[in-house]
């Protein structure tokens, strides 16, 4: 029964490495839609700030990352540039990603 035991083994290391994987991929893609949202949120409070939209900036940053599944961290405006920190939690783990927008310098 050697062959029998070197087949479990080889198919516990493949499990292994397509669990590792498939978590790479995972953070991955939560990474990007973080980013995302950031962008989007910051995109939200610089159009508040100068005027386009209604409301206030870190009102509508908070409602674009609400819709994106995550949660505003920081929120800072600087005239007409809007710099937003957001969060998503992952489990144990929090993602984080922050962006800037306003008018071209």
């Amino acid at each position: 029964m050697p062959g029998a035991a070197l087949a479990v083994g080889l198919v516990g290391a493949t499990a292994t490495i397509a669990l590792a994987l498939a978590a790479v991929g995972s953070a991955a893609v939560a990474g990007q839609r973080v980013a995302s949202a950031a962008d989007a949120a910051a995109l939200a409070a610089a159009d508040a700030a100068s005027g386009a939209v209604s409301g206030a900036p870190c009102e509508r940053a908070a409602e674009v990352a609400a819709t994106a599944g995550t949660r505003v961290q920081a929120c800072d405006l600087d005239v007409l540039v809007a710099t937003v920190t957001v969060a998503l939690q992952l489990g144990p783990l929090t993602a984080t990603a922050a962006a800037r927008a306003g008018p071209p310098p």
